[in-house]
């Protein structure tokens, strides 16, 4: 009996010393801690966090330039998997932002970086994952494909689609259901066989809480968030780099038109020319599908801003690879304009503060 009861009391004590130590109270976790390893699900006292995410650094650098985003004085950041997670406010409302990554190889040869999907997808689905999240804007840079978007020019999408899933087919290959795109339409000096044949597009797989599992080609954004989008007024974007290098005409802020995703860096005309006249689509990046759908099979809204900083391999010789900073600027800008219309405990309201210019 005396051993039995030595046992009992040798138990409880081991139980009362693990809940001390994997309690979130009574253990807050540190900046390198992985909150979900304890359990933990972090949430701002003021209220749900807006998840605010972007690809590559110089995205990164003009929200940080622009001062609007205040770190949190006791929780600034979390590191998990690899990612840093920032915690602060953007005005009175509660944010978490996060770069998704990018692949070294394209930062060092100084063009455009390849962001992948996959990284944007794991990065979003961590976040969701980790904080309570009410909803994910994402901001970046895109290539048009669409001659009525201009260089510097601000995307909102009603739609994207994930362009790089495809079935490659052969000569021998029955009819394609879905459309395809035929290798040899673009030989050169004239049309004929070709032994690449035609890749058919085919529709994503998107999985949500509840439902069954269900097969589309277009991921549409949150309609709600959309449609708050559209009631933005007097969006200020960049029109100049400094006092000599300016665009032509003034930016401005598109809505409803459609986007494509694809681990691809579109830099072709012919390409972009047929995702424009078989699609309707009028932008191209990198990772605006892969958040969309995350935020979709999560059920939370999700919202894409998008700046111009080149034309999928058509004339852009104005300003260079600067454009990715001008565009980047004016991305941020439009999406600052739409966190500013919720308040701080993440319900709308009428936008109050006129956001620096970047």
């Amino acid at each position: 009996m005396m051993m039995m009861m030595m046992m009992m009391g040798n138990t409880l004590l081991l139980l009362f010393l693990a809940c001390f130590f994997i309690n979130p109270a009574s253990a807050p976790p540190t900046m390198d801690a992985p909150l979900h390893s304890i359990n933990y699900h972090h949430r701002h006292p003021d209220g749900q966090f807006l998840g605010l995410l972007m690809a590559y650094p110089t995205e990164e650098r003009v929200l940080q330039s622009s001062g609007v985003f205040v770190p949190d004085p006791l929780t600034p950041l979390f590191h998990l998997a690899g990612r840093r997670f920032n915690i602060g406010k953007i005005g009175n409302v509660p944010v978490v932002y996060v770069m998704s990554g990018e692949q070294m190889f394209c930062e060092a040869m100084m063009v455009t970086p390849c962001i992948g999907q996959v990284n944007a997808a794991i990065t979003v689905q961590i976040l969701v994952d980790t904080f309570d999240i009410l909803g994910v804007v994402h901001y970046g840079t895109a290539g048009s494909i669409n001659s009525s978007l201009s260089l510097g020019d601000v995307s909102v999408p009603a739609s994207v689609a994930l362009t790089s899933s495809w079935k490659w087919l052969d000569f021998k290959s029955e009819a394609a259901q879905s459309p395809e795109l035929k290798f040899g339409d673009y030989n050169l000096p004239r049309q004929g066989p070709n032994l690449l044949a035609a890749v058919e597009f085919t529709p994503t797989q998107v999985y949500s809480n509840g439902l069954p599992m269900k097969e589309t080609f277009w991921l549409p954004v949150d309609p709600k968030w959309f449609d708050l989008a559209t009631q933005l007024q007097n969006v200020q974007l960049e029109q100049c780099l400094n006092k000599t290098d300016c665009l032509p005409e003034t930016p401005k802020v598109v809505y409803g038109l459609l986007g494509a995703t694809a681990d691809v860096f579109l830099d072709n005309v012919a390409y972009g020319q047929y995702l424009f006249q078989t699609f309707n689509i009028s932008t191209v990046d990198e990772e605006s599908a892969a958040v969309i759908m995350v935020c979709s099979s999560n059920e939370i809204p999700g919202i894409v801003f998008r700046g111009i900083s080149d034309m999928a391999g058509g004339e852009h010789k104005l300003l260079s690879g600067s454009l990715s900073s001008l565009a980047a600027s004016n991305a941020l800008s439009a999406a600052l304009k739409f966190i500013g219309m919720f308040d701080d405990e993440g319900q709308q309201t009428e936008p109050q503060q006129q956001w620096p210019l970047i």
